[in-house]
């Protein structure tokens, strides 16, 4: 019953807006912090908080990563009803969705887009960075989201 409820309010527009607003801050905070570990053990050389201007309109490119990470957030939304019924459930099914369907878009389509190779190359350790700060983005956007009632959280 509870899922039932979740799969109307997952649509609702205050709801999306959550999730774009979840995913926004899911970047500042749990994806920023996790590429500073990242940065800290020598796995990237990629910076948190890099305020290189970005195209087309020049914002730093933290704030232009908070935004895809909001638009994700939207469709976090959309997904969450069967994130709790992924194998381990909800807050498992929420860092898996966040290590995978980000990370993919942006070896394979983004990165490309930019005229570079797919995947950067896919060279280890830096194939591991994607999936492993995505993953948090995935964990702080659920953690956002159970704030809201209807989460698919509660209907674990």
């Amino acid at each position: 019953m509870a899922q039932s409820v979740s799969l109307q309010s997952s649509t609702s527009a205050p709801r999306l807006l959550f999730g774009f607003i979840a995913g926004f801050v899911a970047t500042l905070i749990f994806h920023q912090i996790g590429l500073l570990v990242l940065h800290s053990l020598g796995i990237t050389p990629g910076m948190p908080y890099n305020m290189s201007p970005v195209s087309p309109f020049g914002v730093p490119q933290f704030i232009s990563l908070s935004f895809w990470g909001g638009v994700w957030g939207i469709v976090f939304v959309l997904v969450e009803p069967w994130l709790a019924r992924s194998p381990g459930g909800y807050w498992v099914g929420a860092i898996i969705y966040g290590a995978i369907f980000p990370t993919l878009v942006a070896w394979f389509v983004v990165l490309p887009l930019k005229g570079l190779p797919a995947g950067n190359g896919f060279h280890f350790p830096g194939i591991l960075v994607g999936p492993i700060v995505n993953g948090l983005w995935g964990l702080g956007t659920a953690l956002f989201l159970s704030w809201m009632p209807g989460s698919a959280a509660h209907a674990v």
